[in-house]
C-alpha cells in the first residue's frame, strides 16, 4: 500500500484486504498499541455521521489519539489558488495550513464533497491533492469530490461476509432523490467491483450516466427491472447528471425500489450507504426487510476504516 489512501485503487489486493478487515473484526483492539502516541487528526469540510464516528472508532480501537475539526463552522476559510492576492474573504493559504496541521498529527483525514457546481474544478479534488500536496503526513480520503474509498471498501467487506454464489450478480441501481447529489460513492462503488468476480450491471435512466471513464468495460442496462433479475446484491444510490454536470432532469419516482422489485432477484440483499431518504429511494418494506444490509455495511465502516489506519501505520 501507498502512504496514503486516496482512491480504491491504492488497495494492492482487495480480497487479501477484506478478509484482514473481517479478522479485525473478531478482535478489534488486537492492534491497540500500534497507534499508541500517535495522533489522527479529521477535518470536516462537509457534514458526517458515519464517516465521522467509525472512523474516530477505528482510531480508538489501534490506540490513538483523534482531533476533530468542522471547518465549516471552526476553522478560516482556506486559498487554494496559488498567486492569489489575499486580499478578500479568504484569511490562509493550504500551504500554511497543511504544513501546520501535519506538525499537530501523524495521520490527516479530509472529508470534502464536490460543488456539483464545475466539473473540471471537482475533478481536480483541489481540497484533498492540496493537503496531499502541502502536508507532510499520511492523507486519508473521507470522500472526496470524486471518490469515497472508505465506504466502497465497507461495501467489499458486506459483500464477502453475505456471498453465497461464487461468482455473485452485483446491481448497482440509480434511484430517485428530491436533490442533486455527488458521484463520489458510486464512482468508487464501481471501481471496487471492476476488482471483484462478479457479474456487475449498472442501471439507470438514461442521461444519468456516470464518468464513461469510470464505467468503461462495465454493462450498463437502461432497463432496471431486467437488470434485477436474479441479482444476488441490489446497491442503490443516487447521482446527478455527469453529462450535464450536477443537475436533475425527470426524478423518474418510478425508479423507487420496492418489494415487488426485489422480488425479481435471487432473494437479494439490499445495500445503501445512508443516510436514505425513506420511501423515495427505497420504501419501508425493503429498507426494514430481513435482506437489508444497511446497518451491517454501516457497521463495516469502522473495520475498513481501521484497516487503512493499521496499514499506514505499518508503513512507518
Amino acid at each position: 500500500m501507498k502512504k496514503r489512501y486516496i482512491d480504491i485503487e491504492d488497495i494492492t489486493d482487495l480480497d487479501a484486504w477484506v478478509k484482514e478487515a473481517i479478522q479485525l473484526k473478531d478482535a478489534p483492539y488486537q492492534f491497540s498499541s500500534l497507534g499508541k502516541q500517535k495522533t489522527l487528526c479529521m477535518l470536516f469540510f462537509n457534514p458526517s455521521l458515519r464517516t465521522r464516528l467509525s472512523t474516530q472508532k477505528a482510531a480508538l480501537h489501534l490506540g490513538m489519539h483523534v482531533m476533530v475539526m468542522n471547518f465549516g463552522a471552526e476553522g478560516w476559510q482556506l486559498e487554494f489558488d496559488d498567486g492569489t492576492i489575499m486580499n478578500a474573504g479568504k484569511a490562509e493559504h493550504i500551504k500554511e495550513a497543511a504544513a501546520v496541521v501535519s506538525q499537530y498529527c501523524d495521520v490527516l483525514a479530509i472529508r470534502a464533497f464536490a460543488s456539483l457546481k464545475d466539473k473540471q474544478k471537482d475533478e481536480a479534488e483541489l481540497v484533498i491533492k492540496s493537503f496531499q500536496k502541502y502536508a507532510s503526513v499520511p492523507i486519508v480520503n473521507m470522500e472526496s469530490a470524486t471518490a469515497h474509498p472508505l465506504q466502497a471498501l465497507a461495501d467489499a467487506i458486506t459483500i464477502a461476509e453475505h456471498k453465497q454464489a461464487g461468482r455473485p450478480k452485483v446491481v448497482l441501481s440509480w434511484a430517485p432523490h428530491p436533490r442533486a447529489l455527488p458521484h463520489a460513492v458510486a464512482n468508487s462503488f464501481v471501481k471496487m467491483m471492476k476488482l471483484k468476480d462478479a457479474e456487475f450491471v449498472i442501471t439507470h435512466p438514461e442521461g444519468y450516466e456516470l464518468n464513461p471513464s469510470i464505467t468503461q468495460g462495465g454493462t450498463i442496462e437502461y432497463d432496471q427491472r431486467k437488470a434485477l433479475k436474479d441479482a444476488d446484491f441490489v446497491y442503490v444510490k443516487n447521482w446527478s447528471s455527469y453529462s450535464d454536470y450536477g443537475r436533475m432532469g425527470n426524478l423518474y419516482p418510478d425508479w423507487m425500489i420496492t418489494r415487488e422489485k426485489m422480488e425479481l432477484t435471487n432473494q437479494g440483499k439490499f445495500m445503501h450507504c445512508l443516510p436514505v431518504r425513506r420511501n423515495v429511494v427505497v420504501d419501508d418494506a425493503v429498507l426494514d426487510g430481513e435482506h437489508s444490509l444497511v446497518i451491517e455495511q454501516a457497521n463495516n465502516r469502522t473495520f475498513a476504516a481501521q484497516l487503512v489506519l493499521k496499514k499506514i501505520l505499518e508503513h512507518g
